[in-house]
């Protein structure tokens, strides 16, 4: 049986599925969707510096917000680090979403075909079927240095921390 641990949405209890993965841990391998045909995997961003930023949903405020954030950021870090964007949207509204909002340094994942992300990472909420919003660092060689796992869905993560973890690695 998959681990479980508490987390809140508004102040009510919900339950993410997986392992608490922390800083020092080898980071799980993944199959995201790129768009219905193609995946993407860890290895496809080997030997770079990874930031995942990880969303319940694109159309809401506080993700809009994060992946707003991050994009701007991706700007100024260089050649060597990907900023990456989970969430179980599916890759039309991804899409769709980026083209309004002229979002184009951060790389758009979907976790909606099976939510393996979410399972391995330890972000899979339960009772929703999405993802908790998170921050991941990893560094070239796939270890974690960095994560944020929000206690609070609706609440921001701490950009200034997460820019901070990446930038030492470069």
């Amino acid at each position: 049986m998959a681990q479980e641990r508490p987390a809140k949405f508004k102040g009510n209890p919900i339950t993410l599925i997986g392992p608490e993965l922390k800083a020092g841990d080898q980071a799980p391998d993944f199959s995201l969707s790129k768009n219905l045909l193609e995946s993407a995997s860890l290895k496809d961003f080997a030997g770079k510096i990874k930031l995942i930023s990880v969303v319940p949903s694109i159309d809401t405020g506080v993700c809009d917000a994060q992946t707003r954030r991050f994009n701007e950021e991706a700007s100024k870090l260089g050649e060597n680090v990907v900023v990456l964007t989970v969430s179980v949207d599916l890759p039309f509204a991804q899409s769709r979403w980026c083209a309004a909002a002229g979002v184009d340094r951060v790389v758009m994942l979907s976790d909606y075909k099976n939510h393996s992300f979410g399972e391995t990472y330890g972000v899979l909420i339960k009772e929703f079927a999405l993802d908790m919003r998170s921050i991941f660092v990893l560094d070239a060689n796939d270890k974690i240095t960095y994560v944020e796992v929000l206690p609070e869905m609706t609440e921001h993560p701490n950009y200034d921390a997460a820019i901070a973890a990446v930038k030492a690695l470069l």
